[in-house]
């Protein structure tokens, strides 16, 4: 891997975190609330309507990977791979750490992994659609690490 496809790759990473952040503010508490009501309102069960979203990133990413590994694993193929980690730390963090949907990782118990679970918490305090808080999964505003002791 070069420097540049490595510069890609990590920069993808970093990028999706602001896009992230931009599509569960504007589109998911948006125009598509209907997709992720049942996340902030759960009926029970293990599957959410909420969990077409990651559609949205999934298609791009294995589209991008797809064709740069058909030519010759150009630059399409490190900006998929950014969005595939990105998606997995998404995964891990969102689903795995914070809502306890499988039992991996429940008893993480680090500074960080409470302050994201404090920001998250502060997300999910209103059910509805407006007047929600803290739209980032990794970075998070410094405060909710300080109330993490």
């Amino acid at each position: 891997m070069t420097a540049i496809n490595l510069i890609l790759l990590t920069g993808t990473f970093c990028f999706m975190e602001f896009t992230a952040w931009f599509v569960h503010k504007y589109v998911m508490h948006g125009f598509l609330w209907y997709l992720h009501q049942d996340h902030h309102q759960p009926k029970g069960g293990i599957f959410e309507k909420n969990d077409a979203f990651f559609l949205i990133f999934a298609v791009p990413s294995f589209l991008l990977i797809l064709f740069g590994s058909q030519n010759a694993f150009d630059y399409r193929f490190y900006i998929g791979a950014g969005i595939l980690l990105y998606g997995i730390c998404y995964f891990l963090v969102h689903e795995v750490l914070i809502h306890q949907r499988l039992p991996w990782l429940q008893k993480a118990s680090g500074k960080y992994f409470r302050g994201l679970r404090k920001a998250h918490a502060a997300h999910h305090k209103n059910p509805n659609k407006k007047g929600c808080t803290c739209f980032g999964m990794l970075v998070v505003p410094f405060k909710y690490f300080r109330k993490a002791h």
